[in-house]
This record gives C-alpha cells, structure tokens and sequence, in this order.
C-alpha cells in the first residue's frame, strides 16, 4: 500500500493509505445537480445510479509527484477537498485533484476516473481544527492551456457548495472512514467549461486562520497508438 509524507501542524507524518474512495455529484442543491446529470446526459456520460455516488479506486492512483502521465489529450483535473483517515482512525484534510479521462467518461465514469493518477497535496490540517468553520473554506483551480499564455482560473468557490463532509462520511459503510483509507469529495463547476491543461494549480484557504493548502502538477500526454 502506498504510503505518503504529509506536513502538518505537528510535524511530518506518514500515512499508508490501502483504500481511495471518491465521491460523485456532492453538489449540495440537488436541482443543479440535477440539471448538471442532464448536460452531460447530452454529451453521452450516463447518469449516476444514485446520489452522492461513492467509486472504489485504487490506491495506487494517489501521488505527490510534480508530473503525471495520462493516456491521450482528453483528461482534466478537479479540485476537491481530500480527507484521510490515520491508522488510529483519525481524520485530517488536505486537497486533491480527481484527474480524469473525459473520453472513456462516456462509456463509463467509473473506469474514466481509474484510468488516472489522483494528485495529491503534501500539507494536511487536522479536521477538528477546521470542522467549525468547513463551509467557508475556499477551493480554486488555475490551468495552464495549450498555446495561450498565463494561468486562467477553472475553478472556484467555497465547500457551501459541496454536501456538508460529515454528512458525505457519515453515508460511508459503518458511518465512517475506515483507518488508511482516503475520500475525495466532490469537485465545483468549471469556469467555460471542462477542458484540458498543460499544468494544474489548486488551493484550499482558510479564511478564519489564513492557512493555505496549495499543489501545482504538469500532465505529460502519452499517444494514443493503435
């Protein structure tokens, strides 16, 4: 099982991580959750049996590394916010991006998102230092496109959009997250729309401390031969 060096507030810890489990449509108002299962009905990604939905990857996916490889120019990242349960259970939150294939999307969501690494930040906050005050806390995503220069803002907004995360952990089996496993929770829209980057930024702020989580990746593109 991998097992990861975080910074936190105590000092550097280490988490081996054995079960990754990530969230699906955690928009807190159920209408533009909906009407987002609609959009992308149109586009030929099925809809979700049910909602939250919770897909079982795996672990292995989880990475610190500055660089990531995917197969083929159709994959994206999301922002979301990551909550790890330590070996004596207890939990800690962080931040990741759920990477993903939009092309095998359409077939299937699950498969698109095991077909990529799941980049991971190297900082954690304790939860119960930030539990008070999670719906204020801000995500945002900036990516670098192809032939344009500069970071464009891709996403943004605060965890008030998102199902409360103790609600999203209290649906898991056991009414919790498991010691050694790890939860992404869902991501906010896309500012223009999903699309592709050369490089990924994301950031968790926290007004009230004035803390910051942040993680920046590049994608190195593989072809697709056949």
């Amino acid at each position: 099982m991998p097992a990861f060096i975080f910074q936190t507030d105590r000092g550097p810890v280490s988490i081996a991580i054995s079960k990754l489990i990530v969230a699906g449509w955690t928009g807190r108002n159920a209408a533009v959750v909906q009407h987002h299962i609609e959009e992308l009905a149109e586009l030929g990604v099925p809809a979700p049996s049910t909602v939250p939905l919770y897909y079982q990857l795996g672990p292995e996916l989880l990475t610190q590394a500055p660089v990531i490889t995917a197969l083929g120019p159709a994959t994206s990242g999301e922002v979301e916010p990551l909550i790890v349960a330590d070996e004596d259970g207890a939990l800690w939150l962080g931040l990741a991006s759920d990477h993903t294939d939009r092309a095998l999307e359409t077939i299937s969501v699950a498969k698109s998102k095991q077909a990529c690494p799941k980049p991971i930040a190297q900082t954690l906050w304790r939860f119960d230092s930030v539990s008070a005050n999670l719906d204020d806390l801000i995500l945002s995503a900036h990516i670098l496109e192809q032939g344009k220069a500069g970071w464009t803002q891709y996403q943004t907004g605060t965890l008030a959009a998102i199902k409360p995360l103790a609600e999203l952990l209290s649906a898991l089996p056991g009414g919790r997250l498991a010691p050694g496993a790890a939860l992404l929770c869902g991501t906010l829209p896309a500012l223009g729309g999903i699309r592709t980057a050369t490089d990924f930024r994301m950031t968790l702020q926290d007004p009230a401390s004035g803390r910051t989580i942040t993680h920046q990746y590049q994608i190195a593109t593989l072809p697709i031969i056949s």
